[in-house]
């Protein structure tokens, strides 16, 4: 008797697919026939899709494991749901949520339907907002004057004295000692570590430094940061720096901790490295360096991600960075930086989100409820908000949020698997859901709040400056970095951010003094003239060092007369 082959079914077949599947057009959940190697794309496609989305994971994987183990209990979810609610400032359960969100997103709707007759800078023409540039704000008369004052005074460095002055000051080196535990202590450990910081602070590597320096030995540099300095001791020395910066005057005049900015900057790659990726916004092969700078100016946390992967992933990831005394509860970011999975989770932890987003009139705004109607901005509403879907899944959101705070899963890796679209995974359609409703309430007083507009164009500034400022460092290896593993270009950039970081600490440092002599000689000046300094200054450091001519040196003669060649049965030209 022959056996028969059971058929599948393949009613899991998306629409778009069917056609290069089967000859018939009409979709079938058993079809006679198929198309084999259609079949095979569409299944590996289908897997692709859903081990991103979590709907299918693989035992034991790294990347693409079972999320959902990662998540606290439900027991712990239980006993710690109450601490950390009133941590949040949320309600505990569904309902409660539900109600004081609606009411939140309608007074705003209704606030800013209000404010747009007498908005000048807002125009609403069929359903299109068009939001027109503010007006130049005037210096203040005397800026000038205050930051030729500073230039003339701001005494010239190299960036090895400059790292040597701030080790004399905090002692960061402390966090570097052997990976080991058991090495025998170094002679002259310090100049060490700082000349191992400038070599790969800077990207000028072991060979070059060695030759700069004279006094070192490119072998030995490797050595120290191979053997030496791990990851984790770069990110205690940059929180340890970050720390003492905060304990500046200065700053508290330039933001108050309170906000930070995300932003990404790519750094190029050898094109021939299998971890670089062409970059298709940057152009160019590379990969992104992604920081989060505090509104006072500091580099609050450092990353370094694929080009391929959207940024706005990793935006939660400071939440990792909890040893800083700095603690923002407002992210600013560019278009990159949000989407609405992500704004849904911002919410649930705490975390106000405040993009500058590019072309927002193109995103679908949603409606408070089907019964609210408003006069002047109504158009730009496309749709309404689920709430009963954001009450029934309230719970397993939380429990995301709190697994999150609890750090058993990092934000980017759960912010990557809700950030693809899937029918079936019902916890990504529920962040999905808040997160529309946080979004448009957010853009709606974005329309209507001038000063909200003003503050995150100018906290978005901040992080493009510290981007260029970063890069200013990084002035060997021609800005390319040379590694071609993915755990050392990570280590570079941290690497960077400290030597950043250093600098940024010297130059308040100065401009602390120089601000003091500054009052002491006569000058008056106020808070505001103070705003618009910034530690981001560069021109008194010499970043390639000092050199000599020596006129004694003796090079040998010109031989003028050079030797004929040999001829073997060539004729002369």
């Amino acid at each position: 008797m022959s056996q028969k082959t059971p058929v599948l079914d393949l009613s899991w077949v998306p629409d778009a697919w069917w056609r290069w599947i089967s000859p018939k057009k009409k979709k079938e959940t058993i079809p006679e026939e198929i198309n084999r190697r259609h079949f095979e794309v569409c299944v590996f496609s289908r897997v692709t899709l859903e081990l991103k989305a979590g709907d299918l994971y693989i035992e034991g994987s790294e990347q693409y494991a079972d999320y959902r183990k990662q998540l606290i209990t439900w027991d712990e979810y239980e006993e710690k749901l109450a601490g950390f609610c009133e941590q949040v400032n949320l309600p505990s359960s569904g309902f409660d949520f539900v109600q004081k969100k609606q009411q939140e997103f309608k007074q705003v709707a209704k606030k800013t339907d209000q404010s747009i007759p007498g908005n000048e800078q807002v125009k609403i023409d069929n359903g299109e907002v068009t939001i027109k540039k503010p007006k130049k704000k005037k210096l203040p008369s005397k800026l000038k004057e205050l930051e030729r004052y500073i230039a003339e005074r701001l005494e010239p460095i190299n960036v090895l004295d400059m790292l040597a002055d701030t080790e004399y000051w905090l002692n960061w080196t402390r966090f570097f000692g052997p990976v080991s535990g058991h090495d025998a202590k170094l002679d002259g450990e310090i100049e060490r570590y700082l000349t191992n910081a400038f070599c790969y602070g800077c990207n000028l590597g072991p060979t070059q430094t060695a030759r700069s320096l004279g006094n070192a030995d490119r072998k030995q540099i490797a050595w120290i940061n191979q053997r030496h300095v791990t990851m984790d001791d770069l990110d205690q020395a940059i929180q340890y720096i970050i720390n003492a910066y905060n304990q500046f005057d200065l700053p508290k005049h330039w933001g108050d901790g309170k906000r930070a900015s995300a932003d990404g900057t790519m750094w190029d790659l050898y094109e021939q490295n299998l971890l670089s990726e062409n970059h298709i916004r940057y152009g160019g092969y590379g990969g992104i360096g992604y920081y989060h700078v505090s509104d006072t100016y500091i580099a609050l946390f450092s990353n370094f991600i694929p080009c391929g992967v959207w940024e706005g992933i990793h935006i939660l990831d400071i939440l990792m960075n909890q040893k800083t005394d700095i603690q923002p509860g407002i992210l600013h970011a560019d278009t990159q930086g949000q989407s609405a999975t992500i704004f849904g989770l911002s919410a649930l932890l705490g975390i106000e989100l405040m993009p500058r987003i590019r072309n927002w009139k193109n995103l679908k705004l949603f409606r408070p409820t089907q019964d609210e109607v408003y006069d002047h901005i109504d158009d730009l509403f496309s749709d309404e908000i689920d709430w009963e879907l954001i009450e029934t899944h309230y719970p397993d959101m939380l429990r995301v949020a709190m697994s999150v705070q609890a750090g058993k899963i990092t934000p980017s890796t759960i912010l990557n698997k809700l950030g693809t679209y899937t029918k079936k995974n019902k916890l990504f359609q529920a962040f999905r859901e808040i997160g529309r409703a946080i979004r448009t309430k957010f853009l709606l007083k974005y329309m209507s709040d001038e000063e909200l507009r003003a503050t995150i164009h100018s906290a978005t500034n901040k992080s493009e400056a510290f981007n260029g400022f970063t890069k200013w460092l990084s002035f060997g290896g021609e800005g390319i970095i040379a590694e071609n593993d993915r755990v050392k270009q990570r280590k570079f950039i941290k690497y960077n951010h400290l030597v950043s970081n250093c600098l940024i600490f010297y130059n308040v440092f100065s401009l602390s003094h120089i601000l003091y002599d500054y009052m002491h000689e006569g000058h008056e000046y106020d808070d505001e003239l103070i705003s618009y300094l910034s530690p981001y200054v560069t021109a008194h450091v010499n970043r390639f060092g000092k050199y000599r001519i020596d006129l004694n040196r003796k090079p040998s003669e010109l031989p003028f007369d050079i030797p004929a060649a040999q001829n073997k049965g060539l004729s002369a030209i």
